[in-house]
């Protein structure tokens, strides 16, 4: 949709329906609607009082225009009208919906990083939107995982460096507004708490080095420290803490930490382009890239799943008390009172089941060479170990190209180390999805 953003007709209410707020943020409110003639769905988001008036939105708009890329976010066109619940005419900003939220919202819904391949993809996409915006001589100012968007296919895309540069001024001119924008400030560099700095492209290259670390682990930076101690502490070099980065072992993750370190080093003429960082996170993406469609796939399924992250197969559920009438049968599996409403799709399986922990524990160690033969289902069943399976081991099953290779892994690497717990839960996995081949080896 090439245009000229000052030389076309705003888009007005007229043009849209079905509005729905999807969330707000330091410079406005975000709502989806369905544009009637383009006919698809998009996101309008519309700036606070004061943020900026519309000719400079405009022209902010044209430079978001210029940097057009597979990474950063497409911009439509202005939006002016009074959108649900206003009461005066307003302005802001029409692009394209992001349907499956952010990096920050699957952080959210996954407790935790998605799979090491994916991390890798996210690093590597995002250094490449920030490379190309700093090739437009455009800066981002507030680089974070609820700036970094997701399509469909879990592919990222740069969001609100337009309205991060249209508030540059009023960010150095009132803290408090700089404090208002919600976590922002735990992303920027040291020079930036001084308050006559003003941003130049190392600032972005601090952010990123930030957002690696929040990508890895899944996490957010200083969780508790308000403003004042943040602006305390990171001029004197304290950054997140890498004990648990330290502990991991995936392919390329050294790199991508001696990366984010350079990228958050206190002196700006040390860290690296984003040209440099390519360099990094392309030969790191190299190595993983063959496991990227089912890491997405795991993570599309589990955000797609009623209880996501939970386990599928953990048995010890909190079932509250309720009166007779109120259950429709229940059930007893391994000494758990189940309703038939709160059964999973392998608790159904098993019904009530009167086989022990031990006995399935030995069914899988008599049976161990049959089943690493003739199990097929394997990414089935090792989605629905959850937790029972290290994501380090996921990652190595998933590399594998043959299922008796896969299920090797998983037994050696999950099921021999995890004791009689996780040999039971593999037993119930198999007995839901393949239970003929339980039948036969007489389970």
């Amino acid at each position: 949709m090439e245009l000229l953003i000052h030389k076309t007709e705003p888009v007005v209410n007229e043009s849209l329906e079905k509005w729905e707020s999807v969330g707000h943020g330091g410079f406005g409110h975000v709502y989806k609607a369905r544009h009637k003639d383009w006919g698809v769905d998009v996101a309008i988001k519309i700036l606070r009082d004061g943020v900026c008036h519309f000719m400079p939105l405009c022209d902010e708009a044209n430079r978001m225009h210029q940097a057009s890329c597979e990474f950063v976010l497409r911009l439509h066109g202005i939006y002016q009208g009074c959108p649900p619940g206003g009461t005066s005419t307003q302005q802001g900003l029409v692009m394209e919906f992001m349907e499956t939220g952010s990096v920050e919202s699957l952080q959210k819904d996954l407790s935790g990083p998605p799979l090491w391949p994916l991390v890798c993809r996210l690093a590597h996409q995002v250094a490449v939107g920030m490379n190309f915006l700093h090739s437009r001589k455009l800066m981002h100012h507030d680089l974070k995982p609820s700036n970094v968007l997701l399509n469909v296919d879990l592919n990222a895309k740069l969001a609100d460096f337009g309205l991060s540069r249209v508030s540059t001024s009023a960010l150095n001119s009132n803290r408090e507004i700089m404090r208002g924008i919600e976590g922002s400030y735990k992303y920027m560099p040291p020079e930036a708490f001084e308050v006559s700095y003003e941003p130049v492209r190392s600032f972005d290259v601090y952010s990123y080095g930030i957002l690696l670390w929040s990508i890895i682990t899944g996490k957010e930076p200083y969780p508790s420290a308000a403003f004042a101690l943040v602006e305390l502490k990171i001029p004197v070099g304290d950054r997140p803490k890498c004990e648990k980065i330290d502990q991991m072992r995936e392919e390329g993750l050294k790199e991508l930490v001696d990366l984010m370190k350079k990228c958050w080093d206190g002196s700006p003429s040390e860290r690296p382009t984003f040209k440099n960082c390519l360099a990094v996170t392309e030969n790191v993406f190299s190595k993983n890239k063959e496991g990227i469609h089912d890491a997405v796939g795991h993570v599309l399924t589990t955000l797609k799943s009623p209880t996501k992250c939970q386990s599928n197969t953990t048995l010890a559920l909190n079932v509250p008390l309720q009166p007779p009438e109120q259950s429709e049968s229940i059930a007893t599996v391994d000494n758990v009172i189940l309703t038939k409403t709160e059964r999973s799709p392998i608790q159904d399986s098993v019904r009530i089941s009167t086989t022990s922990t031990t006995d399935k524990a030995t069914f899988v160690d008599d049976n161990r060479a049959k089943l690493i033969q003739n199990v097929t289902e394997v990414m089935a069943i090792t989605d629905h170990l959850g937790d029972l399976v290290h994501r380090e081991t996921y990652s190595l099953i998933l590399g594998k190209a043959t299922s008796q290779e896969k299920m090797r892994v998983l037994y050696q690497r999950a099921l021999r180390s995890g004791g009689e717990e996780v040999k039971a839960a593999f037993y119930d996995a198999l007995k839901y999805h393949q239970p003929k081949l339980v039948e036969r080896l007489g389970g």
